[in-house]
């Protein structure tokens, strides 16, 4: 499901200590991986000669850092606008997955600051996993997906399925959220779900693949409850489906409502304490 990986890097931030985490996984080994690193234009040619140089630079050590199979990684140093070129980039190379640092800029500082990671997460379609920069990323071990009935979580399901296949240890947490905004917030239960319901039918899923499951509930604004999951069920990767809203016309324009952190997906990737990969609806 995940061949091909985008890694965009910029020299600071996680980004490739996120990847070198994945490639642990039996699932990702074999999968094909392309770093990008994007040189903004410059005013003067020589400011353009010194940046091309620092970016191969920063190609060369994030490759030797990263120690994959030389037939399995190639790079590009482009120039352009970088939220732009990691757009253009992962479309020609067709990434199942594109992995980025953030800073975990908040509402209308992600506009001012011209987030690259909040940008190309409104522009593409790809599955996109975010590594803040002051998070701890940790081996995979156990992964939780925000599960509801609508078709982006079940992508979520699938690809933590995936990336779970073979993990020795490994555990999904699925984790299902009272909306009910009057009720009180409450601890965390573990919970047995009825056969042919959504949460069901994600056990059955898991453990059909011989994953083991654990499900859990709680109350309160959904976007904090997540959060708060993941952080007290120390989960060392959260999956969370974001539905495109905007009609295909629309695609090219960013959603505004989604970059002043209107949304669920802004505030968990915002405020979450551990790496999110944030997965739309399979076209």
């Amino acid at each position: 499901m995940i061949q091909k990986i985008l890694l965009a890097v910029s020299g600071l931030g996680h980004a490739e200590e996120m990847m070198k985490t994945l490639k642990e996984l039996p699932s990702i080994q074999s999968a094909k991986v392309t770093v990008l690193h994007v040189v903004p234009s410059q005013t003067t040619a020589a400011a353009m000669t010194d940046k091309w140089e620092e970016g191969g630079k920063i190609l060369a050590n994030a490759i030797q850092s990263l120690d994959l199979d030389p037939s399995r990684v190639s790079s590009i140093l482009r120039q352009g606008d970088p939220k732009d070129v990691v757009c253009q980039v992962a479309d020609e190379i067709e990434a199942d997955l594109i992995i980025m640092g953030s800073r975990g800029l908040k509402r209308l500082k992600s506009i001012l600051a011209n987030s690259v990671s909040q940008y190309v997460f409104q522009l593409s379609s790809r599955p996109m996993l975010l590594v803040k920069d002051d998070i701890y990323v940790k081996r995979i071990k156990r992964v939780m997906v925000a599960i509801d009935n609508s078709d982006a979580s079940q992508n979520c399901l699938n690809l933590a399925l995936f990336l779970l296949r073979d993990v020795s240890g490994g555990q999904l947490i699925l984790a299902n959220i009272n909306t009910d905004l009057g009720s009180k917030l409450s601890g965390i239960a573990d919970i047995k779900p009825e056969k042919d319901t959504v949460l069901g039918n994600a056990v059955t899923a898991a453990e059909r693949q011989g994953v083991s499951v654990r499900c859990v509930t709680s109350s309160g604004k959904p976007g904090e409850e997540i959060c708060r999951l993941a952080e007290e069920l120390n989960v060392d990767l959260l999956l969370l489906g974001s539905p495109d809203r905007r009609p295909s016309i629309a695609k090219s324009f960013v959603d505004l409502d989604r970059l002043v952190g209107a949304s669920l997906s802004d505030y968990v990737r915002v405020n979450a304490t551990c790496p999110v990969l944030l997965a739309r609806t399979v076209a």
